[in-house]
């Protein structure tokens, strides 16, 4: 870990500064989605079920994590591969799903055993459970997702090199 400003700097510069600052980005984009879709349907009441209405919220957001971590996180392009990308990363978001389902039931437990404390609060609450839940995932994810989009890394450096640095490689 970089010690100093300057080797932070540094460091958000280098391909897996990048590459971890993207990851983080998408994570919180996929935060937000969850927890605004979870409070989409739970609030107005669209969905009464905490666990249901958890797991759909987690669902939605995983839609849109897989496309942004996949182009611009890890720069992939083209086609998905089916047993190399697609598989491995619905398995770990599907455990994801059920991990933060599974917590939901004890915010489910608290806003029923509290009905005095009104919508608003127990919203609040299945969203805070929810998010602790995604927090748990994050570094185990990070791991696996940068093994299954994992591309070249000359050309990944290669993309950082100055066109002069590209010259010379080419000599």
């Amino acid at each position: 870990m970089p010690k100093n400003l300057a080797e932070l700097i540094a460091w958000t510069k280098s391909h897996q500064g990048r590459k971890i600052i993207r990851f983080t980005s998408v994570s919180v984009i996929s935060t937000v989605v969850s927890n605004l879709s979870l409070f989409i349907l739970y609030y107005p009441k669209f969905v009464t079920n905490e666990i249901l209405a958890t797991f759909l919220g987690n669902l939605i957001a995983t839609l849109p994590a897989y496309n942004l971590n996949r182009r611009w996180t890890w720069g992939k392009t083209g086609k998905s591969h089916w047993r190399k990308e697609i598989l491995p990363f619905w398995a770990m978001s599907l455990a994801g799903i059920l991990f933060s389902t599974f917590i939901s039931q004890f915010a489910k437990q608290l806003v029923h055993n509290h009905p005095h404390w009104g919508q608003s609060i127990n919203s609040l609450i299945l969203m805070g459970f929810n998010l602790a839940s995604f927090g748990v995932f994050w570094v185990l994810k990070m791991a696996l997702f940068n093994r299954i989009f994992h591309t070249n890394e000359l050309a990944e450096m290669d993309e950082h090199l100055t066109a002069e640095e590209k010259g010379n490689l080419a000599r």
